[in-house]
């Protein structure tokens, strides 16, 4: 397939971003994220509400004549150091409109101030929370994209642990699972957006003191029997495709009913580009898979 002009166009943006996220601070880069939150502009019929989810900062998106017992829990992404951002809104607002369902989106607190467990914690009292306000975990979905994608995966495992009801089903959108500093790819592979310094601060922040061999921190040296099924979405030209490959056949060997798509040409989180065919396929894709496990509103 001929790359598009959109796509044409974004990827010589690429070096641009990778450059900001390998050496911008951390502070400058949220605060301009938080700046872009304020006039951030969704689709018509999209409501957007902020709510404390015991004391943790969510946001609802709730489309018109959506489902009000079916929720899709998501965790965004961004290296465990940045924000909820304006693309991540329009991104899971594409989902819900596709899915007619609610999104909640979970603003967990960020290192390298609140480094791990700080985040997944977070996770697990917002998903608690859901159930306190009457959503059954069956009819909860969960995804998450990058470190949120790792979070999503923790948090089916923690809870797992723990011997609480899992949710229905659970998509990763190029997900990081070893944050263990080895590399399964070649050292002569470069990502077009994921710049090795950018990969080595967001884990260092995440980590901190602790055993980056955590299954918590890194879940491919956890047990994945048990587990919700799972999509799993990278792209060839990633870095984190190899972590997608290993997702897979760790969660395959398990037993667990998983599937991976792996997209020509597509970048870290590609998805966040809502005017790549590519992007919305995907999306498209994740909205059918999530909305096909979950049982209609009676």
């Amino acid at each position: 397939m001929t790359p598009s002009s959109v796509e044409r166009n974004l990827r010589a943006g690429l070096p641009v971003v990778r450059f900001m996220q390998a050496y911008m601070p951390f502070p400058v880069a949220c605060w301009l994220i938080r700046q872009g939150l304020t006039r951030v502009r969704l689709p018509a019929g999209i409501t957007r509400e902020v709510v404390s989810a015991d004391g943790v900062r969510c946001e609802w998106l709730i489309p018109q004549n959506s489902a009000n017992d079916l929720v899709l829990l998501y965790l965004h992404g961004g290296g465990f150091v940045f924000g909820l951002t304006p693309s991540h809104l329009k991104m899971v607002a594409h989902l819900v409109q596709q899915m007619r369902i609610r999104a909640l989106l979970v603003d967990y607190r960020l290192a390298p101030g609140h480094p791990f467990p700080a985040p997944l914690d977070d996770c697990m009292a917002v998903n608690r929370w859901l159930g306190r306000q009457g959503i059954a975990a069956q009819d909860t979905v969960v995804a998450g994209d990058s470190a949120g994608g790792n979070l999503t995966l923790a948090l089916l495992m923690a809870l797992r642990d723990s011997g609480e009801r899992l949710p229905a089903a659970a998509a990763c959108l190029s997900p990081v699972a070893d944050l263990s500093g080895k590399s399964a790819s070649s050292p002569d592979f470069m990502d077009p957006l994921l710049h090795p310094r950018a990969m080595r601060r967001y884990n260092e922040s995440y980590v901190a003191h602790h055993d980056a061999r955590n299954p918590l921190i890194s879940p491919v040296f956890g047990a994945w029997d048990g587990l919700p099924p799972l999509l799993i979405h990278a792209g060839e030209d990633e870095v984190l495709r190899e972590d997608a490959l290993r997702i897979e056949a760790l969660a395959r060997a398990a037993g667990v009913d998983v599937r991976l798509a792996t997209y020509p040409r597509m970048w870290h989180v590609w998805q966040l580009n809502l005017g790549l065919p590519q992007a919305v396929h995907s999306l498209n894709d994740i909205a059918q898979f999530l909305g096909s496990h979950l049982a209609p509103e009676s």
